[in-house]
């Protein structure tokens, strides 16, 4: 994988690969991405619609993004599809400032306001800016409660995130982890991570406020159907989630028994480390790879 990596990471690649992300990137502009919600809300489906880039270092770039971000709210409005947004605060000046990163997210949510679906998702990163980000989450949250943020089953942390989460009444999207972590603050056992997964989303279920259960685990997938089933969850006071072009087959099969599911749809030109994160994931993605180029 450290091969593909340096590959991907390559300008030559980006400008000349693209092809090969279309699967899991709707495209690199807004008009792109929007075709592909249209297509998801015409089968059913809800989206939320993130702009790529992360980790920026110059206070001129994360305005730049918090524009993109804000541009693609008044899209979404203009569009009238059934979408919200996720973002990065990372994107945002994170790294440079958090309280530029605040700044940036109480303007992203405040125009959000405005749109049919106000809600704005905080993408969790690498835990060197979980306190960072969840600290910048509960200000903004304190004055516009159309904002929610993401929380990671591998972390040993998460479950005290999550009965904090419940208690302020904020919405949570539950994933297992994407990150590299050391053993000392995450579980690496997929047993592990599945079973604090089931735990965390089993306490979002039945206390926590309209959680997203992200996952494209079939295993995770029947046993939060049982759960809610069993526990007389309605089938409307919480959402599967799922990336855009993985499984898309479970996405409307979800859709097809009552459930409500959100797709993650990323687009733009920075979409290199998302790609190989994708990659990481799942070694079918790999292949999936592969076969393309051997097609090409």
């Amino acid at each position: 994988m450290a091969l593909i990596e340096r590959a991907i990471a390559s300008p030559r690649f980006q400008e000349r690969f693209f092809f090969l992300a279309k699967r899991f990137v709707a495209g690199e502009t807004i008009a792109a991405a929007l075709e592909a919600v249209k297509a998801l809300n015409a089968d059913g489906l809800t989206a939320t619609l993130d702009s790529l880039g992360e980790d920026v270092f110059r206070v001129a770039e994360a305005d730049a993004s918090a524009a993109q971000t804000l541009h693609t709210v008044e899209a979404i409005d203009r569009a009238g599809v059934d979408a919200n947004v996720s973002l990065k605060l990372t994107a945002l000046g994170l790294s440079i400032d958090e309280e530029l990163a605040v700044a940036n997210l109480s303007k992203i949510v405040g125009h959000a306001s405005r749109n049919r679906d106000p809600f704005v998702r905080i993408d969790m990163e690498g835990s060197a800016v979980v306190d960072a980000t969840l600290r910048s989450f509960e200000r903004v949250y304190a004055q516009h409660r159309n904002v929610g943020v993401v929380l990671q089953a591998y972390l040993h942390r998460t479950e005290h995130d999550v009965a904090h989460a419940i208690d302020l009444g904020a919405r949570v999207r539950m994933v297992k982890g994407a990150y590299k972590e050391p053993p000392t603050i995450a579980f690496k056992s997929m047993t592990e991570i599945r079973r604090n997964f089931l735990k965390l989303s089993r306490e979002l279920l039945v206390r926590g406020n309209y959680p997203a259960i992200a996952t494209h685990d079939p295993s995770l997938i029947e046993a939060v159907k049982r759960l809610a089933a069993e526990r007389g969850i309605a089938k409307d006071r919480f959402e599967f989630q799922m990336l855009y072009g993985i499984r898309p087959e479970t996405q409307r099969a979800l859709v097809r028994e009552g459930y409500r599911v959100r797709v993650y749809v990323p687009f733009g030109t920075h979409w290199a480390g998302y790609f190989y994160r994708r990659l990481a994931e799942r070694k079918e993605n790999v292949f999936f790879v592969l076969g393309s180029l051997l097609r090409k």
